[in-house]
């Protein structure tokens, strides 16, 4: 929709993986080199790891986009709570292996004349299992099998195992120590710093055809990055809609303003529950400066919550208590103790004072009804 109207080529920020985008941060980078080391051993696990969105898939469709595809015969499998019949079953139909209605042994031995078949024709066997986490014991297990066929003492196949954080769990657990010791690269991804998220939505804008239409203030980089947490994909839906926004309301320029609306907007619709008012980090105020400036609040009833949310008032009445039932021998530090807590409660008492001051409450009696 506003593809034309910015003089876009195509969609900067889809959702679907694609490594015509790919960015090389200093995470991604390092995930790529750990790949093509363990792609050029040519044997055992490869494990990639990160949290939903951080561009695990994004990351192999780039290391496959560099390789030459007579040499290699790849298969993806995207996982979901597959039995290990049902893997073995889509193992082979990836790689053009006949299921019929064999067994389980039957199955293995074709998967294995393949392989063999391709090793001799100089192709090397890649499989790739993505969301891994969600694979049963029993079904990494049968993995760990396959890694077994073997021709002039080499594997048949190699394994790219990537997955969310909890399958790091599952590796580390009792049971596997034999995959792990197959294992000879892994690495977790990280979200992007704030920096990179700055520099991969101009790079992804940039491979877009972007000329600088709308443009995008630095503050509403600081912004998107709080409200995103350095997620690729959570960077991609905020920026969609911002740009969606900026056709519709025909913006040429997007800065803080405008994302705070658009991330207050998209709520609970992508990351669930009702997030917290964004604010760009560079440009967030103390506690303190929230509770005296923002315009339309009660600010005495603000400051009476923050306390009541701790608790304050209590939790000093109640230690003030404990002190006086430990008797008339008052240990010297026990005292200071005491003229602290009467310090904090006059600190506590003159907030409140200058709350209603700030407020244009009469402060005449505040100190005796705090």
């Amino acid at each position: 929709m506003y593809e034309e109207h910015f003089q876009l080529s195509r969609k900067p920020f889809q959702l679907s993986p694609d490594a015509r985008f790919f960015f090389p941060s200093v995470e991604h980078k390092r995930a790529l080199s750990f790949l093509q080391y363990g792609l050029n051993q040519g044997d055992g696990f490869i494990v990639i790891t990160g949290n939903v969105g951080t561009g695990k898939t994004t990351l192999v469709q780039a290391l496959l986009a560099d390789l030459d595809d007579a040499d290699l015969s790849v298969a993806t499998i995207v996982t979901s709570n597959l039995k290990e019949d049902d893997l073995l079953q889509m193992v082979a139909h990836s790689f053009g292996v006949p299921t019929g209605q064999g067994n389980k042994a039957g199955l293995l031995r074709d998967l294995e004349h393949n392989f063999l078949q391709q090793a001799k024709a100089q192709r090397r066997i890649l499989l790739i299992v993505d969301e891994a986490q969600n694979l049963p014991s029993e079904s990494v297990e049968e993995l760990r099998m396959l890694s077994n066929f073997q021709f002039d003492g080499k594997p048949l196949v190699q394994i790219f195992l990537l997955g969310q954080q909890e399958f790091r769990t599952t590796l580390l657990s009792e049971g596997f120590e034999q995959l792990r010791q197959r294992i000879i690269a892994t690495y977790h991804l990280n979200p992007l710093t704030e920096e990179d998220t700055k520099t991969y939505i101009t790079h992804r804008l940039s491979v877009a055809g972007w000329q600088g239409h709308p443009a995008f203030d630095d503050d509403a980089f600081a912004a998107i990055y709080a409200f995103c947490e350095g997620v690729p994909r959570r960077i991609n839906n905020v920026c969609d809609r911002l740009l969606l926004f900026a056709y519709l309301e025909d913006i040429d320029n997007i800065d803080k303003h405008v994302v705070e609306n658009v991330s207050n907007e998209i709520g609970s619709e992508f990351w669930g529950g009702t997030p917290e008012p964004v604010v760009a980090a560079e440009s967030a105020k103390p506690a303190a400066a929230e509770v005296f400036d923002t315009p339309q609040a009660p600010l005495e009833t603000m400051a009476r919550t923050m306390f009541d949310k701790a608790n304050v008032q209590n939790r000093l009445a109640a230690l003030e208590r404990a002190v006086d039932s430990l008797g008339h021998n008052i240990k010297p530090e026990i005292a200071d103790l005491r003229e602290e807590l009467g310090f904090i409660r006059l600190m506590l008492e003159d907030v409140l004072h200058e709350v209603r001051s700030q407020n244009g409450v009469d402060t005449g009696d505040s100190k005796k009804s705090a």
